[in-house]
């Protein structure tokens, strides 16, 4: 086994991983098996699975004592762990073709056209964004330092009615999006109040939370409304400061990379359209999905939505829960997901 990747055994202590294969629940106190690699970044990073989801691949592994943490299991566990890498190492002797042609390869060729079609399998199977379709072209020179007559911060950008945070170092594009509303979900914050320092963390387990979901290859993206950066014409400079400098410190306070795009735009009435990019329109959505993830298709079963605008009686609006729906994410509410 590489030095690099290593198998590690223990029993879950809460309720709160979830099976990356299956993506249900591993239970607490039930046994789990993790796969330990470490990134480019540095980071360990831990896939956790249940014992019958969980498979070696090709990794070399002589016997389950090998395993971290094995030594810590319940009898009944280590001879579970034992039949499974029995079970493995026999499966791979099925596996194992002959050399069919003569010519000493291993028949490479054959073996590679499968894996390029079974790639190309795996990549149908990735969801695109359904709903309503955004054609946007993306063009740099229709990318702003201002927004309207409100200069931006160092890093934002302005593209039509949307305001985003260029590339944070240490950001990494990725086929699994976990992506949150802001006011509400992650920061508490009140319409009375405006100023960059006029929020607090909505729940102390966020800093942790989304931490954890960085080191396990998550990329993190915010999409939030601010309709009072087009509706304060007079203070728009004001609204804009008060906006970017709360994401600002909200990302130093939880230490992770974040992408972020606030939709600036308002709902219409009279017959007009509602602006394509604010929520629960998928705008948003499709300009990160198409221009903003280096081309990489988004596993729409492993990406997640959290927002609060969820349209239960207490709740403010439902826009959070259709945007959800109209991209095609599972969607959470903050105090469930934070909380649980």
């Amino acid at each position: 086994m590489p030095p690099s990747i290593k198998i590690v055994a223990e029993y879950a202590k809460s309720n709160r991983s979830f099976c990356k294969k299956c993506s249900k629940t591993i239970d607490s106190k039930s046994l789990r098996l993790g796969l330990v690699s470490r990134d480019s970044r540095g980071f360990d990073m831990t896939k956790w699975h249940h014992l019958g989801c969980f498979s070696f691949g090709s990794e070399s592994l002589p016997s389950a004592e090998e395993i971290k943490g094995f030594d810590s299991l319940k009898s009944s566990d280590q001879e579970a762990l034992q039949k499974l890498v029995e079970t493995r190492d026999k499966t791979q002797d099925e596996v194992d073709k002959p050399d069919r042609d003569g010519d000493g390869d291993g028949d490479e060729d054959e073996d590679e056209e499968k894996e390029s079609e079974g790639r190309n399998i795996k990549k149908a199977k990735l969801s695109i964004s359904k709903g309503e379709n955004l054609d946007v072209t993306f063009l740099v020179s229709d990318v702003k330092n201002k927004y309207k007559d409100a200069t931006l911060s160092p890093k934002w950008k302005a593209f039509q009615t949307v305001i985003f945070l260029e590339r944070d170092e240490g950001l990494h594009d990725s086929s699994k999006i976990a992506a949150f509303d802001f006011d509400g979900c992650l920061a508490n914050t009140s319409v009375r109040r405006v100023g960059p320092d006029a929020w607090s963390l909505m729940y102390p387990s966020i800093p942790a939370k989304l931490q954890s979901l960085y080191n396990d290859g998550y990329k993190l993206v915010i999409f939030t409304n601010e309709s009072n950066i087009e509706r304060w014409k007079n203070k728009r400079q004001v609204a804009v400061d008060s906006k970017i400098g709360r994401l600002n410190k909200f990302i130093v306070t939880v230490k992770v990379p974040i992408q972020v795009f606030i939709a600036c735009g308002v709902s219409k009435s009279n017959g007009q359209a509602d602006d394509p990019y604010r929520k629960p329109k998928p705008g948003m959505w499709h300009l990160l999905e198409k221009h903003f993830n280096s081309g990489i298709s988004i596993d729409m079963d492993q990406s997640f939505y959290v927002g609060d605008a969820a349209g239960r009686e207490n709740d403010h609006s439902d826009a959070d829960i259709k945007f959800a729906e109209a991209v095609g994410l599972k969607f959470h509410v903050p105090e469930e997901y934070f909380d649980m």
